[in-house]
């Protein structure tokens, strides 16, 4: 039997003998024997062995998993397997974090930008998750569960499971801005006051929200001033004889937000939803209108 030495073995392989004698010492590349001088040999069998360890090792396995492998209590496939699981959620990573670098490269973010970048990459889809349920949850504490709003809040939270494996950059701008937007008081408290609204019940009797929005976004395109005769004959046609129409003005401002709407376009980038025409826009319009013209 013909036995080679570690520098032999090495010249052999490719693999340098710091390598090889660092495997050896960790067990996944036992000398077959030692000369009388101490030195460590290998035959054909640790050479087949030395070609296996390097395969598995340049596939980024670590020596643990290349040890079951070698001991048999686990076979090759299994481990690739997991190893596959290990990848994929390494490159999602990546991909983000290149995402991210995209972004910085465009210019100079502030600190707390570029940190909270950083942050939304590293969040697990259950963390990311977690920051939007807590947002809602104090948005629509104590509100009815059986109102219209109830539903309202099952939407805000459906945020996707998993970044998409090769996010773009408009998705990670969508998380900053997301997280920058549910961390804020001033729009928790504007979201809250929404929420409290629409579980008080409908608006006046025979107003018809959809209908009004329609003549309200004609009105908006045609140029249409809301304090002229044009826009009262078109309230005239939307809002029922005897409405109280500072009221309904009031309680159409408290739906019309422009950063709430811009929750929702967000939620829209990253569940990959189709763009939808804004609406609060429309629906300022309308309110500007019935305080130009509280009665008929």
């Amino acid at each position: 039997m013909t036995l080679l030495t570690i520098g032999q073995l090495a010249r052999r392989s490719g693999v340098p003998v710091r390598t090889i004698r660092f495997w050896s010492d960790a067990g996944v590349l036992p000398e077959t024997d030692r000369s009388r001088g101490g030195y460590r040999r290998y035959d054909a069998r640790a050479v087949a062995r030395l070609d296996l360890v390097r395969t598995l090792r340049e596939l980024g396995m670590g020596l643990d998993d290349v040890r079951t492998v070698l001991d048999r209590r686990r076979s090759v496939a299994d481990v690739a397997a997991a190893h596959i699981h290990a990848l994929d959620a390494q490159i999602r990573a990546l991909k983000a974090q290149r995402a991210v670098c995209t972004l910085l490269a465009r210019g100079a973010p502030s600190p707390r930008k570029a940190a909270l970048m950083t942050d939304l990459t590293r969040l697990s889809a259950a963390q990311r998750q977690e920051l939007i349920d807590s947002f809602v949850d104090a948005v629509f504490a104590g509100t009815d569960p059986d109102a219209p709003g109830a539903g309202i809040a099952r939407a805000m939270r459906t945020l996707p499971a998993e970044l998409p494996d090769d996010p773009t950059v408009e998705q990670v701008e969508a998380w900053i801005e997301l997280a920058e937007l549910v961390a804020d008081p001033a729009f928790r408290a504007r979201a809250r006051e929404m929420a409290v609204a629409g579980s008080d019940g409908g608006g006046p009797a025979g107003f018809d929200p959809a209908a009004a929005g329609e003549h309200a976004r004609a009105a908006l395109a045609a140029g249409v001033d809301p304090a002229s005769a044009e826009a009262a004959a078109v309230l005239e046609r939307i809002v029922p004889a005897g409405t109280d129409r500072a009221a309904l003005a009031e309680r159409t401002a408290t739906f019309s937000d422009r950063r709430v709407e811009r929750y929702w376009e967000l939620l829209g980038v990253l569940n990959g939803w189709e763009p939808f025409p804004r609406t609060v826009p429309v629906f300022e319009w309308l309110v500007d209108a019935l305080r130009a013209h509280p009665v008929p």
